[in-house]
């Protein structure tokens, strides 16, 4: 007995539509990968307390290099949540401020910092648990 050429799976159905509520999941990964960035979010928590320079910004955030300071403003201006403003003087002058809709992420932010702040240690010693059981 060979096998049947005859088509047995003729009823084929529609792929189910997309559910609306997953619809738009690029647009709000790509606001949460700007928002959620570490960089942005040291931005936003030391521009909370009002207009800072560029090098005053990068005094205040440890570690962030004059280009990645610059690309992360960019950014945030992009997005909408950060102003550039620049004062005709000499050397001119540049301010950057949250705006309305930037200041709307102050208090996720902060909260978001904190409960980092508070977590460090129990994070640091789940890391070096999982890591001495997954060492060979």
């Amino acid at each position: 007995m060979g096998t049947s050429l005859k088509p047995a799976h003729i009823d084929l159905t529609a792929p189910p539509m997309p559910d609306r509520d997953h619809a738009d999941c690029r647009g709000v990964a790509s606001i949460l990968a700007r928002v959620g960035d570490k960089w942005s979010v040291f931005v936003i928590m030391m521009l909370s307390d009002g207009p800072k320079r560029f090098n005053e910004l990068k005094r205040m955030i440890n570690g962030i290099s004059q280009r990645m300071l610059t690309l992360t403003l960019r950014g945030l201006e992009r997005d909408g949540l950060v102003t550039r403003t620049i004062f005709p003087t000499i050397p001119p002058r540049v301010d950057y401020e949250l705006t309305d809709l930037g200041r709307g992420l102050q208090q996720p932010v902060r909260a978001l910092g904190e409960w980092a702040i508070t977590h460090q240690e129990q994070i640091a010693s789940a890391r070096t648990h999982f890591d001495e059981r997954n060492t060979p």
